[in-house]
């Protein structure tokens, strides 16, 4: 195996770093025999835990039973030796969504119902493919060349299983449901409230739950007392509010599904005929 991990690494130079993360060094690398660029994840074996490793080897797992899909990251290659793991991926731009909406604060309403939908379709496929993300953020979502969106990072994905719930307090403070915090068994719907929690940062520029310490968030959250600020949301159309309530339910039975959110007038006209999408909702 690690003859073979060898030869691979042949195939590709390693260039400048790109970024580094919890597990390892990311590095834009060329691959000599295609003449292509990608991003190359470098983890050292010895700084993980065993927790650690089983996150790797389901980001690996996820994304090749997951590809193609045109609204999730693509894994090129995987291989290891003795010291290392590397993960092969498609090369995207520096820039994740955070870092777009701290660039740009609030977005237009067809900009954001534009990624949105992006988004939803990677999720619904994650969804009907049996699998759910559970950190769903915007430092996971990246954007290729051509501007398309990429959900990235599966290390915390789990199968669903024949009930479809599952367990475990996963996930990121500011996008993780309620259901999760209270330690209670959950679905794939977890999801779909974090990719609220998404679309109200790209309408607003902030999270909707929020506070000064990881508890005060998981408080906040609790609470999930969504509100719309005047000063911000008196300019936001009532059918994005909407799919805001139905993303962002407390009670995930009625919460709607990724397929549904899909479906809605907001996502459907992409946010550009405000007045014609009202009617239909009254």
């Amino acid at each position: 195996m690690y003859r073979e991990a060898a030869v691979k690494k042949e195939e590709y130079q390693v260039l400048e770093e790109l970024g580094r993360g919890r597990f390892g060094t990311v590095f834009r690398c060329f691959h000599r025999t295609s003449n292509k660029f990608y991003a190359a994840k470098l983890i050292e074996k010895r700084r993980l835990l065993n927790e650690d490793r089983r996150c790797i080897e389901m980001e690996a797992k996820a994304m090749s039973f997951l590809s193609p899909h045109p609204n999730i990251l693509q894994i090129m290659d995987a291989f290891e030796d003795a010291d290392s793991c590397s993960i092969v991926l498609e090369l995207c731009q520096p820039h994740t969504l955070l870092d777009r909406i701290a660039a740009q604060g609030p977005l237009t309403e067809p900009h954001a119902a534009s990624l949105l939908k992006q988004l939803l379709e990677a999720v619904a496929h994650c969804h009907a493919q049996g699998l759910a993300h559970r950190d769903i953020k915007p430092e996971n979502i990246l954007f290729d060349e051509g501007n398309k969106l990429k959900l990235s990072d599966f290390g915390s994905a789990e199968w669903l299983g024949e009930g479809s719930s599952m367990s475990g307090v996963v996930g990121t403070p500011y996008y993780v449901a309620p259901e999760v915090i209270m330690g209670r068994e959950y679905d794939e719907k977890v999801d779909v409230w974090s990719s609220g929690v998404i679309l109200y940062a790209m309408l607003a520029g902030f999270p909707p739950f929020y506070g000064e310490s990881a508890p005060e968030i998981f408080e906040s959250v609790l609470r999930a007392n969504l509100r719309f600020p005047s000063l911000i949301f008196s300019s936001v159309s009532a059918p994005a509010k909407d799919l805001l309530r139905k993303m962002i339910s407390r009670d995930p039975s009625n919460r709607i599904s990724a397929h549904q959110a899909l479906r809605h007038p907001w996502i459907l006209t992409g946010a550009l005929t405000t007045a014609t999408i009202s009617n239909f909702l009254t």
